[in-house]
C-alpha cells in the first residue's frame, strides 16, 4: 500500500502555498527524471503529499481562463482585502476563502494509474462521497469539473471546483470544497467562467455551521479508500 505524507498548513497565504506545492513537484518530477537515467537497483521512489490548507480570500485564474471573468477592480480588491494570481493549473477563475478546504494532492499517478480524467473523478468522488454523509446528493456535470448539487436542473450549484496541473504523471493544484464559505465573494467573478450555474456551500445546504475538522477527516478517509493509500 502506498504512503502518502499528510499535512494540514492551516490558513496559509496563496502564494506560500503554491511556493510549497511547486518545491516538491519539482522534487518528484526531477527525481523521476533522475530514475530513468540509473539501473533499476539505484533508483530511488517518490514521496506522495497530501495537503489540506485554507487560504485568506484570493481569486486564481487559471492559464486557460478569462480576465474578464474578474468583476470587480484592484481598487475593489484592495478594499476588500482579496488577493489575485495567475496559476499554471487547468481550468478559469474561482476564488478560496476561510471556511473552504483546499486540497493538494501532489502524486506520482505511475503508483495508481496513468489516466488524468480518472484522477479528477477520484477526487470528486471523494467529495460526493462526503457530502452523503451528510445526506445531500453530490454528482458531476458533462463537460465540466467539479461537484454538482441538482446537476441537469435549473438549480443546479457548485459545491466544489477543481484545477490541477500535471507533468510527466505528477499532479499539483486541486479540489476547493465550499464548507463555511462566504459566499459574498463569487458574487465578484464568474465563477470557473460558467454564467449559468450557482455556488452554493455546506454550511447553506445544511443550514448550520459545520465543523471544519469533522468534514476534513471524512474527505482524507474517502481519498484514503479510493486510492488505497495510507496516510503518514
Amino acid at each position: 500500500m502506498q504512503k502518502v505524507k499528510f499535512q494540514d498548513l492551516g490558513l496559509m497565504p496563496y502564494q506560500e502555498a503554491w511556493d510549497y506545492q511547486e518545491a516538491i513537484f519539482k522534487g518528484i518530477v526531477n527525481q523521476k527524471s533522475a530514475n530513468r537515467k540509473l539501473p533499476e537497483s539505484e533508483q530511488q521512489d517518490t514521496q506522495d503529499h497530501l495537503l489540506f490548507c485554507e487560504h485568506p480570500h484570493v481569486y486564481t485564474l487559471g492559464k486557460s481562463g478569462d480576465l474578464n471573468n474578474l468583476l470587480i477592480n484592484q481598487a475593489r480588491m484592495d478594499e476588500e482585502h482579496i488577493e489575485f494570481f495567475k496559476t499554471n493549473r487547468g481550468g478559469d477563475i474561482t476564488y478560496h476563502g476561510p471556511g473552504q478546504i483546499v486540497g493538494y494532492p501532489i502524486l506520482n499517478l505511475d503508483h495508481y494509474f496513468t489516466d488524468i480524467h480518472k484522477y479528477l473523478r477520484y477526487l470528486e468522488e471523494a467529495v460526493i462521497l462526503t457530502l452523503a454523509e451528510y445526506g445531500l446528493k453530490g454528482g458531476r456535470s458533462k463537460g465540466e469539473t467539479g461537484v454538482w448539487l441538482d446537476e441537469g436542473l435549473p438549480t443546479a450549484r457548485k459545491i466544489c471546483a477543481m484545477g490541477v496541473k500535471a507533468s510527466r504523471w505528477v499532479t499539483m493544484h486541486g479540489f476547493a470544497f465550499n464548507v463555511n464559505s462566504n459566499l459574498k465573494y463569487f458574487g465578484y467573478i464568474v465563477p470557473c467562467g460558467i454564467t449559468d450555474k450557482a455556488v452554493t456551500s455546506l454550511n447553506i445546504e445544511l443550514g448550520r455551521e459545520l465543523d471544519m475538522q469533522e468534514v476534513k477527516e471524512k474527505v482524507k478517509g474517502h481519498f484514503t479508500d479510493l486510492f488505497e493509500i495510507e496516510l503518514i
